[in-house]
């Protein structure tokens, strides 16, 4: 182990809490941004992602738009930060009213050489409370990366599975994007500075947002079982999927009548995200 990973160790089991008070302006904003019609007082599976939200000063921020590194994150000193995928269990349905708490640990961090270059994975784990109950938890994976290198070959797309029972193209512009980016206060400019994604970062177009494919997979499910409960969902980020270029949504239910197999795809129909949801 280098050094640099030695120090980048020292952040194992870091804790950080925050709460937050559950309102009903970024559901109604979400379900706009979405096309839906949604109602009652408690948060879908996924739209936890609207609260909670990091809020730097402006001077704290780092070239890419996220904080600076080395606060709750650790300082890993690579260019490239994308959502890699999660896991979650849902206990119980956040509320319209609630005051909540949620406990961010530093659960795991793996330092990885692999074909494009240095690959660091942080996994975090978030659990939320209210009053003391246990609503949600999640273990939260983000993997920083070098920039690409000069003259490497691209990793070699995977075409998606076919046979879906469920499907639902997706037109992610500019607009959805940035109303994401606003909902969940992300400052990441890949999803919104298309100088900067493109000659910084080297990706060809705007980037949709990882957690913003797992919600409208989560949606899938919701549209076609409204009356379903979802008991946990995990979910892996495979390739990007840029903004300006339809994608797919798509699941099949498993015949044990509990499990769904979901996936994203893009216009070329390569698999872009890979999902499964458990029903209650």
């Amino acid at each position: 182990m280098s050094a640099a990973s030695e120090k980048l160790e020292d952040w194992l089991d870091k804790q950080v809490m925050v709460e937050d008070d559950i309102t009903a302006f970024p559901l109604k904003a979400l379900a706009a941004t979405l096309d839906r019609e949604e109602g009652g007082n408690t948060v879908p599976p996924l739209w936890h992602w609207l609260y909670f939200l990091p809020v730097a000063p402006l001077s704290e921020v780092g070239p890419d738009g996220h904080p600076k590194r080395g606060g709750f994150l650790p300082p890993v000193p690579l260019p490239r930060r994308m959502w890699a995928g999660g896991r979650l269990t849902f206990h119980a349905p956040l509320k319209i009213g609630e005051h909540a708490q949620r406990t961010s640990t530093i659960a795991n961090i793996e330092d990885k050489n692999g074909r494009s270059g240095r690959l660091v994975f942080v996994t975090v784990q978030h659990s939320i409370e209210v009053a003391g109950e246990l609503k949600l938890e999640e273990e939260h994976d983000i993997v920083y990366r070098d920039p690409p290198l000069e003259g490497a070959r691209p990793q070699r797309p995977v075409p998606a599975p076919e046979g879906e029972t469920w499907r639902r193209t997706i037109d992610a512009d500019a607009v959805m994007l940035f109303r994401y980016s606003a909902l969940t206060f992300n400052g990441h400019r890949i999803h919104y500075d298309h100088p900067y994604v493109t000659q910084v970062e080297g990706y060809p177009g705007l980037v949709v947002h990882g957690p913003l494919i797992a919600t409208l997979l989560v949606d899938l499910v919701r549209r076609e079982l409204p009356q379903a409960t979802l008991q946990s969902f995990a979910f892996r980020a495979l390739r990007p999927t840029f903004a300006d270029q339809t994608f797919t949504v798509c699941g099949k239910p498993a015949a044990d009548g509990k499990t769904i197999d979901l996936w994203a795809k893009d216009h070329e129909g390569y698999l872009t995200m890979r999902a499964t949801a458990t029903l209650a």
